[in-house]
């Protein structure tokens, strides 16, 4: 593969790549869901047995006053709450609340309307075949936000 050909293919895989975000973000807030997609980078965290705040920053990239800020910011939404750290007094678990789990829910339906979009385009084993290809080559484990 040429250098230009490698550019083309990491401008269209990061041209899709925000394309997705931006609509999964769109169907949440037209599902009305006060949201950004910070959010549901942190969702993936927090899913299903919640983090300390310590954590949700390793995972954010970010520091732990910030991904702080951030948790304020999604308890005073209702997404989430601080509970009691089951095995840790001086910890505080942050955990989903049924608002938070909703909004998770409709990112997953924004998201699966936008993959049917590109069934409709691509066919589906086409897009089936591509999310294969492409888990061959992603870095598994987490979803996380490159800032």
């Amino acid at each position: 593969m040429q250098n230009s050909d490698a550019l083309s293919l990491t401008v269209t895989l990061l041209a899709a790549a925000g394309e997705l975000t931006r609509r999964i973000n769109e169907g949440v807030v037209a599902r009305g869901f006060e949201g950004r997609p910070a959010y549901g980078f942190a969702f993936t965290r927090l899913a299903p047995d919640g983090a300390t705040v310590t954590d949700l920053a390793v995972h954010l990239g970010v520091t732990k006053q910030a991904a702080s800020q951030l948790v304020d910011e999604l308890v005073r939404k209702g997404y989430v709450e601080r509970r009691a750290h089951p095995e840790d007094a001086r910890a505080r678990l942050v955990v989903l609340t049924g608002r938070g789990w909703a909004c998770a829910r409709a990112a997953e339906e924004a998201a699966e309307e936008v993959v049917a979009e590109w069934g409709a385009v691509l066919g589906e084993g086409e897009v089936r075949a591509l999310a294969a290809r492409l888990g061959q080559v992603a870095p598994g484990g987490p979803l996380k936000p490159v800032w």
